[in-house]
């Protein structure tokens, strides 16, 4: 699976077209066009016919699209699905997985209808039995045909759903972020936390981006545009990391050291283990700064 920077991951509503077009100059590494839970009921229809709209509309550019949405077995679930895979996005998005069936029910559906090859499927894990299941919702990415390539926290359902207390340290919600994340993990998958509701306060803000990351989270789900600069900040290798994952690589590089499984540099015993997170880092940082280099400006 392609390595790419999911850093800031902006959630947009299905039916606010303003949103969806200021977005396009927005540095947000994915956006998610929404059509569940930020649309109401009445307005699913237009919505749905609106994303679909912007999709075909492109010029998103480098950024990776998203849509959300609804659950097969709602009202809309099935349209929704259907004009998803006509549009083409770079992933559908599926809500409140709680079982591997989820997963490969969707997945059906995507083969059968002849889907873009580049479209891949995201999970939403946003419901007790979702963590509970989160190893064999996450060992689905590896079977190639289910196209699975994301698991997405959804911490404001979590926190209903349990009845625990949204603290500012998180303590009831790291159990939950670090079982799906090490199911992810275990299987190849990308990982990215839950957003932050209060969007004015940015030190807050900060210091949870800092946290997920600490966690070893891609990156973050955001619902407002301010964050996104901040969270590209704190989820974006440093030059210290960049610079170490660059040695280590040219280190193992020498002809004397190709066939070590562990070796010195600068004085620090490093296994093979480091040089594949020491590609990862630098194939991320390249990845940044190529699509920093195309993006237009924003204001």
């Amino acid at each position: 699976m392609a390595i790419r920077p999911r850093r800031s991951v902006l959630y947009l509503p299905g039916d606010n077209e303003r949103a969806m077009d200021k977005a396009r100059k927005l540095p947000a590494d994915a956006l998610i066009l929404d059509l569940e839970d930020s649309v109401a009921p009445d307005n699913k229809p237009k919505a749905r016919e609106m994303v679909v709209e912007a999709l075909r509309a492109g010029g998103f550019g480098a950024r990776e699209v998203i849509l959300r949405v609804n659950a097969l077995e709602t009202p809309w679930g099935m349209a929704d699905l259907h004009a998803a895979i006509a549009a083409e996005p770079d992933a559908i998005l599926i809500p409140k997985v709680s079982q591997p069936g989820d997963i490969i029910s969707t997945a059906k559906v995507v083969r059968a209808t002849g889907a873009a090859e580049k479209t891949r499927l995201w999970a939403m894990i946003e419901t007790p039995m979702g963590i509970i299941s989160s190893r064999e919702i996450a060992a689905c990415g590896a079977d190639p045909e289910n196209r699975l390539a994301c698991l997405v926290l959804g911490t404001n359902d979590l926190l209903k759903e349990s009845r625990a207390r949204a603290t500012n340290n998180r303590f009831a919600v790291v159990p939950w972020l670090a079982m799906t994340l090490v199911a992810a993990r275990a299987y190849g998958l990308d990982v990215i936390d839950g957003v932050y509701n209060d969007f004015k306060d940015e030190t807050g803000f900060r210091a949870e981006c800092e946290h997920g990351r600490t966690l070893g989270m891609d990156g973050k789900t955001l619902i407002h545009p301010s964050q996104v600069e901040p969270c590209n900040q704190v989820f974006s290798p440093t030059d210290e990391e960049v610079s170490w994952s660059i040695k280590i690589i040219k280190a193992f590089e020498q002809p004397e050291n190709a066939k070590k499984g562990v070796i010195t540099v600068e004085g620090k015993m490093v296994e093979r283990l480091h040089l594949v997170m020491a590609k990862r880092v630098v194939t991320i940082a390249d990845a940044i700064n190529a699509k920093s280099r195309i993006e237009e400006p924003w204001f």
